[in-house]
């Protein structure tokens, strides 16, 4: 746990009174180190700022010129990315640059379960044969020495664009265009790939041709967790202006799908919506559609790649849950290995697309660097490395480069692959690495920097509204944290499809109550309900169905040295758990709900005819945690019995058959009016399971469809012809929702019944 460090008086000038600024927004300012109002201007307002030209990063100049040449010879140019978020926007803002200019382009994205990172010598061969004269890198390459030298013994010329750490020596391309080559305090040295890739293109387009990319920067920028310093933060800034106002199809399909409005994209939005969607293309597949999603001008097109990927995203947070909980419960069986000063686990059936987001969820909780890896038999063993701060990962792991085949990365993460026999090695130096790393940097404890404490009544919007100025947060400038003392924990609400994710209510002495959110918190150990605790939380605008609203989401919490203060008792749920049968309804008194074939059995109601009530039987097991948390706070139960009877899981043709008949019924006997609450209900699935059905049933050229919020408006014509392959994509999809339904139904079957309906 992390030691608390409160705010240390500043002295904040006169001349910020010209900024315009909440007092404590300006006092934050001065703890960063921004000390003089045109340095503060320059960080708030992009106007402000002068970017750093695009001519001083090392070997543009030699880039440009080879580049132009091969337009006006006419010559093949293939741009060669990565199957990140950064990859992927720097693939598509080359790709788009070099056909504004007229020339003849292709490009390649590696398949991460086939090639892995890097320029795979195989593929780049059968590249240049089909012609490629000229070979544009990006966010990748700074390490290829022999994959450059084969290119240009079969006559093709490299330009690398890259910002990973260089070797000791360059690769023998013909420009290396890499940001690390610069001074560290240099504007343009925290530049990701698809920020290395912009300025290529400033240097290659006129002015007023840029400032289209600049939304596929802002995305990159972020995916990549770019320190937010000098033009990162300025293209970052005018990036999110471009998101927001954005014409892409493929990204306002993905807006659409994911629930978001376009004018409050934020770089949240991008770090937990858009980048995850996005990464689940080269997590779990092929990430060359990226690049059309991101550059189509076929609205279909960007509807069906956008609906491919939400269905990914989709098998992708059930996969980073299941190896989440495996790497818990191999930790909880052997606690020697939290003893060591890097984790290392391994499985062999762990998918490699998904081993780096838990490395980085357990890296964070247990404050030390983490490396998974997955170890398929007969095959060399495939990891993921995430560190802390002051452990260079990627150091540690070169250390060891004799017993690898493969590695590569940052200071906080890094990729690597070793022959299976090694790794009892390899778990044994690495660990004498680190802890010669530890002793030589004297690492303190980690610590927390607390911004103000305040009550919860200051929370207000106004409040998150002023520190949202100082936004865009990242690295190097994280959001604000505060913190409020003497609080106690009234309830949690389980969130998220999962149910990963939990909602804390707090109240403090004076009764003042606040809803604290709690992300990947599910697991975690929750503050002692019987003690009064302290809480540090960020504080941020956020948009709930369209209304403007203040978030508070938990950092860190603390028992409080005061001692308990008393306070009036409060009354929760009594849970009689029947899930194991007999379930004697004719004794029972209580709002009855059910919903799909069990409402035919039993009677009772749905979702949709749900009131206060104080005793509640839950007699089908709802599809999803928020459905769940849905019933709770419409009914307010006092009392609660727990039936949960067991429901088949159709198969998407049966679903598909059945939502036909009842959209069938809402034509002939409803004039096409109905809404998604109430066919979901009456299919017993989540509302978004029925959004991607009615998608497919349009998609066949079965009916139409509008959907505005809730509202549903269907006719028996189509206004477009059938699309087969949407539809084979959405089929794809809801395979995927209903299985995450039926596993949501399997747990709620067998979960400790006290701490699964916790609600508010």
């Amino acid at each position: 746990m992390p030691q608390w460090l409160d705010p240390s008086p500043v002295r904040v000038p006169a001349s910020f009174q010209a900024l315009g600024l909440h007092p404590l927004a300006a006092q934050i300012l001065v703890r960063r180190g921004i000390t003089d109002v045109a340095t503060a201007r320059a960080f708030l307002d992009p106007d402000s700022y002068t970017p750093a030209p695009a001519e001083e990063l090392p070997d543009l100049r030699a880039a440009v010129e080879r580049i132009i040449h091969a337009v006006r010879r006419g010559e093949k140019i293939c741009v060669w990315g990565d199957f990140d978020v950064d990859g992927q926007t720097a693939t598509a803002l080359l790709v788009q640059t070099l056909r504004a200019l007229g020339a003849e382009v292709t490009y390649h994205i590696p398949i991460r379960a086939e090639e892995g990172h890097g320029l795979h010598i195989p593929q780049l061969s059968r590249l240049i044969q089909d012609g490629a004269h000229l070979i544009l890198t990006c966010d990748t390459g700074i390490t290829a020495h022999e994959a450059v030298r084969h290119a240009r013994s079969l006559g093709a010329e490299v330009i690398i664009t890259d910002h990973h750490l260089p070797g000791e020596t360059l690769p023998p391309a013909l420009a290396v265009v890499n940001p690390k080559r610069l001074p560290a305090s240099h504007p343009l040295a925290t530049l990701p790939g698809v920020g290395v890739a912009y300025k290529l293109a400033e240097a290659l387009l006129a002015e007023n041709q840029t400032a289209n990319l600049l939304d596929l920067v802002a995305l990159g920028i972020v995916a990549d967790v770019a320190e937010l310093h000098g033009d990162t933060r300025y293209l970052l800034q005018r990036g999110l202006e471009r998101l927001r106002a954005t014409q892409r199809l493929g990204l306002r399909a993905l807006y659409e799908l994911a629930g978001l409005r376009a004018e409050r994209i934020s770089e949240e939005h991008i770090g937990f919506v858009l980048a995850p969607r996005l990464n689940a293309l080269g997590r779990l597949g092929d990430a060359n559609p990226a690049v059309e999603l991101l550059t189509t001008d076929d609205p279909s097109r960007a509807r069906l790649l956008a609906t491919q990927l939400e269905g990914l995203n989709a098998r992708r947070k059930l996969l980073t849950s299941q190896v989440y909980r495996a790497a818990e419960a191999q930790l909880r069986a052997d606690p020697d290995l939290l003893a060591q000063e890097v984790i290392i686990l391994g499985h062999p059936a762990w998918p490699g697309g998904v081993i780096g987001i838990v490395a980085g969820r357990l890296a964070a909780r247990y404050h030390k660097p983490v490396i998974l890896l997955t170890t398929p038999e007969g095959e060399p063993a495939r990891g993921s490395a995430r560190s802390v701060e002051g452990i260079h990962i990627t150091e540690a792991i070169a250390a060891q480069k004799d017993l690898l085949l493969s590695f590569g990365g940052h200071p906080m993460a890094a990729g690597l692959s070793l022959p299976p026999e090694n790794l009892p090695e390899f778990r044994r130096r690495i660990n004498r690495t680190v802890r010669r790393m530890i002793e030589e940097a004297h690492l303190p404890e980690p610590t927390l920097h607390v911004d103000a404490y305040l009550p919860l009544s200051a929370l207000t919007l106004d409040l998150a509204a002023a520190l949202d100025r100082l936004s865009p947060f990242g690295p190097s400038n994280p959001p604000p944290v505060l913190a409020t003392r003497d609080l106690r924990l009234r309830a949690i609400t389980p969130l998220g499809r999962n149910g990963d994710h939990v909602k804390l209510t707090v109240e403090d002495a004076d009764g003042n109550a606040q809803a604290v959110l709690w992300w990947n918190g599910a697991d975690e150990e929750p503050p002692p309900s019987e003690s009064r605790f302290d809480l540090a939380y960020t504080l941020r605008t956020s948009d709930y169905r369209g209304q403007v609203q203040i978030a508070v989401e938990l950092v860190d919490f603390r028992l409080a040295e005061a001692p308990p203060v008393e306070v009036r008792p409060e009354r929760g749920i009594v849970i009689h758990d029947l899930r194991a049968g007999p379930v004697p309804l004719a004794e029972v008194e209580g709002l009855l709900f059910a919903e799909g074939k069990h409402k035919r059995e039993v009677g009772g109601r749905d979702r949709t005819q749900l009131s206060p009530a104080e005793t509640l039987i839950l007699y089908t097991p709802p599809p999803d945690p928020q459905t769940l948390r849905l019933i709770l706070e419409r009914v307010r139960p006092r009392t609660l019995y727990l039936v949960a009877q067991p429901l088949p899981s159709p198969t998407p043709q049966a679903f598909l058959t059945h939502l036909a008949g009842l959209v069938k019924y809402a034509i002939g006997k409803m004039n096409g009016q109905t809404t998604l609450s109430a066919l979901a209900a009456a299919s017993a699935q989540s509302e978004i399971t029925v959004r991607f059905g009615l998608e497919w049933l349009a998609a066949g050229g079965h009916i139409g469809v509008e959907v505005e919020g809730d509202d549903v408006r269907l006719r028996a014509d189509s206004p477009s012809p059938p699309n087969r392959y949407l539809q084979s994509e959405l089929f794809t999809a809801l395979k995927g929702l209903l299985q995450e339904s039926a596993a949501y139904r399997t747990y709620l079957r067998r979960a400790d019944a006290d701490v699964l309906m916790q609600s508010a």
